[in-house]
């Protein structure tokens, strides 16, 4: 599929923007423009917000088995679409095209489950304490326009995810998508206007993040702020919507502990922390980061982890067989290198790659260090590359700690025979999700989000609904 111009999409129109401003989109394998962005300016802006209050008021009022109509048939129209809309995706991504597909399919399958979860909003009655002919009741309405900013890294599940979820509650919801990765959640969004929804519900723009969201957040339309970012641009969105009382939810970086005990099955660590390190280049705020192996079997995983990297075929996305595209960014190449020269100058070794591939593109080799100082920046900063940082522990209670250490708070993994273990990592290990003896598998019915400087709410399970919803409480006395 041919690269495409990306439009804004406001009041059900795709449009450019007014001044016609736009930028570039590179492909990250190449180097190369591939195609150009449409730049929202704050005429753009004031017609998006019009727009998102007036899609709000019909939305709001249009029965949930309606809108659960719509919605499914967008999800349908992904599915026919996901070969068409990954090829899109792996351009201005990179990911290898299998996993860009996924993405696509998976995002269908997020849209269903909300949309049926929308049908289940319910409120309560409550009996009185003050007398019989009291009705008190509980009622759940959707909270109002939404203003969402997503990343580049995952561009169309990260906006699906708030998206299904506003959308089943009664929301309208106004995107400001990634400028490096345009064209495939714009497709996201065609799913939906193809699909029947009326004009206003959902809104598209692009331009300068900090702009953009400087303009939204304090606008009186917006009445919710869902983000996923870092940290440091999480905490400055979200005290900028403490000042004017805004809902948020936010989902923040990471740097996910992996505890691999004495009596873990190291075949299947490898394999599930491997899959879950390499993927996407290693660049998902979930992944693998910081490996605590045991000390008894500290070298034979390390050897394993080094032949399993071996065998990752890095390449352009759309060649079949890569299993490991390009980094996003030349940012991440220059990152990546800064990251592998002070691990090995406070005196970790370089068990394998550690240097950029070529010269035309952002590839970078699967780089596995060992015996890596606690003080070492990979192993404080998240690396948010395919880079596994790994160091040895002899008690539990210590790898528990390490892993506790650091402000986040989003992922983490363990590998371990012993219930025992297991049932004490999941009790002490501080994070919002974790996984033991399997790699990241998240699904639409389980919450997704971190705790501590990894943000708050949810992006999954019902707990995703009730950050659009407002629970009234309603008292009617019969006289």
């Amino acid at each position: 599929m041919t690269y495409p111009n990306t439009q804004l999409f406001i009041n059900g129109q795709w449009q450019d923007a007014a001044d016609g401003k736009s930028l570039a989109v590179f492909n990250p394998a190449t180097g190369k423009e591939i195609g150009r962005v449409a730049h929202a300016s704050t005429v753009d802006l004031d017609r998006a917000l019009e727009a998102a209050q007036k899609g709000f008021e019909t939305w709001r009022d249009m029965p949930p088995i309606e809108r659960n109509k719509i919605m499914r048939k967008a999800a349908g129209l992904m599915r026919e679409r996901a070969a068409a809309i990954a090829a899109l995706l792996t351009q201005e991504q990179g990911k290898p095209l299998a996993e860009a597909k996924g993405e696509t399919l998976a995002a269908a399958d997020i849209i269903e489950w909300f949309a049926d979860e929308g049908l289940r909003v319910y409120g309560r009655i409550v009996p009185s304490r003050f007398h019989l002919s009291t009705r008190q009741m509980v009622l759940k309405d959707p909270v109002g326009p939404v203003a969402a900013f997503t990343p580049w890294n995952f561009p169309i599940n990260q906006v699906v995810r708030k998206m299904a979820a506003a959308l089943s509650a009664g929301c309208s919801m106004l995107v400001k998508a990634p400028e490096e990765t345009p064209a495939s959640p714009a497709e996201l969004i065609r799913a939906f206007a193809d699909a029947g929804l009326p004009p206003g519900v959902l809104g598209l723009v692009y331009g300068t993040p900090a702009e953009i969201s400087n303009y939204l957040i304090p606008h009186p339309v917006i009445r919710k702020v869902t983000f996923t970012g870092s940290t440091p641009v999480g905490k400055q969105l979200a005290a900028l919507a403490g000042q004017h009382m805004k809902r948020v939810t936010m989902e923040l970086g990471g740097h996910a502990p992996v505890i691999v005990c004495e009596d873990a099955d190291i075949a299947l660590a490898v394999k599930a922390a491997g899959a879950a390190k390499f993927r996407n280049a290693g660049q998902v705020c979930i992944a693998p980061t910081r490996f605590l192996v045991h000390e008894s079997i500290k070298n034979d995983f390390a050897a394993a982890m080094v032949k399993y990297a071996q065998g990752i075929k890095v390449g352009e996305g759309l060649t079949e067989g890569t299993t490991m595209g390009p980094l996003a960014n030349p940012r991440r190449v220059t990152a990546m290198a800064e990251f592998t020269q002070d691990a090995v100058k406070q005196g970790a070794a370089l068990a394998l790659g550690g240097e950029r591939i070529g010269d035309t593109g952002n590839f970078w080799q699967p780089t596995i260090l060992t015996d890596v100082p606690l003080q070492a920046r990979v192993f404080n900063d998240e690396p948010f590359g395919p880079m596994v940082a790994m160091r040895g522990f002899n008690v539990l209670d210590d790898a528990i700690a390490e892993a506790n250490r650091l402000s986040y708070g989003l992922a983490g993994y363990a590998f371990t025979r012993s219930l025992k273990n297991a049932d004490l990592l999941s009790r002490r290990v501080e994070v919002g999700m974790l996984w033991v003896n399997m790699p990241a598998l998240p699904s639409a019915e389980m919450p997704f989000g971190g705790i501590k400087d990894s943000g708050y709410g949810s992006e999954g399970g019902p707990e995703a609904m009730d950050a659009y919803l407002n629970a009234r409480a309603v008292s009617i006395a019969h006289v």
